[in-house]
């Protein structure tokens, strides 16, 4: 029997080029193994010239992602939610120090959504994701941000450690890696412009990423295990974040006051 298939997946040739050519945003493009030439070649060209990611699949997974539907060898997850730009990004700061969350290598969609939810609530301007080897606004990171991604920008870009080059250079930001090998996380002052990097639990950040970062925090293990789930680690980095900014805001309103 097939598994029940996914509510936002998108099976068969006509369908998926429509949804190719509409302007909604595309995760992923899935293509049974062995059929990326011939009447898939078109499909593939147009997802790769919108940047979309192509996957390859074996015809057992491809069917458990369509269900009962014939998939003619492909099909396409869309995405729950608009993607933003960096000038959302740059418009949602306003006066305010730029603050952004990297989510690199984020894969597991429940995961990204928390963190989301999270860099929402702690004030964050914006989230950026890589185009590759990384969870989307799929529905069910929609689910799991409970709202958040329609409120916070989240942009996806085909390079993080390019996109940390450009903040530093445009925007001034100091980024601050989230990895095993740091020093204390509330030790760091967070107050100016800052890009806070958090990676997967299995791989943590990736070296190139992790080498254009200014600064690795850590937090205490004190227990058995020795890593934290990825948004409750960048929850914690988060609000030390938060805390500190609201203390700049407090100590500048104050000022302003005085003066």
């Amino acid at each position: 029997m097939n598994e029940k298939p996914k509510t936002d997946i998108i099976a068969g040739r006509n369908p998926v080029l429509e949804l190719l050519r509409s302007p909604r945003e595309v995760e992923c493009v899935y293509i049974q193994t062995g059929l990326q030439k011939g009447p898939l070649g078109r499909i593939i060209a147009l997802a790769r010239d919108r940047g979309v990611p192509v996957k390859e699949v074996a015809p057992e997974k491809l069917q458990a992602l369509s269900g009962m539907a014939n998939h003619q060898g492909v099909a396409a997850a869309p995405a729950a939610e608009s993607y933003a730009t960096l000038a959302d990004v740059y418009a949602r700061a306003g006066d305010e120090p730029l603050f952004v969350v990297l989510a690199d290598g984020v894969e597991d969609p429940h995961n990204l959504g928390a963190i989301i939810r999270t860099a929402e609530a702690a004030g964050a301007h914006g989230v950026i994701i890589p185009k590759r080897h990384s969870a989307g606004l799929t529905p069910a990171a929609a689910k799991a941000a409970a709202g958040a991604a329609a409120h916070l920008p989240v942009v996806r870009v085909p390079n993080l450690a390019a996109l940390i080059d450009q903040l530093k250079r445009e925007k001034g930001l100091w980024f601050y890696c989230a990895d095993m090998d740091g020093q204390p996380w509330c030790s760091v002052d967070y107050a100016g412009p800052a890009g806070l990097v958090v990676g997967s639990e299995g791989n943590g950040v990736s070296r190139l990423v992790k080498e254009k970062c200014d600064v690795v925090v850590s937090l205490p293990m004190n227990g058995k295990i020795n890593s934290l789930n990825a948004s409750v680690a960048a929850g914690i980095v988060l609000y030390e974040v938060a805390r500190q900014r609201l203390g700049l805001r407090a100590i500048q309103g104050g000022q302003n006051s005085a003066g």
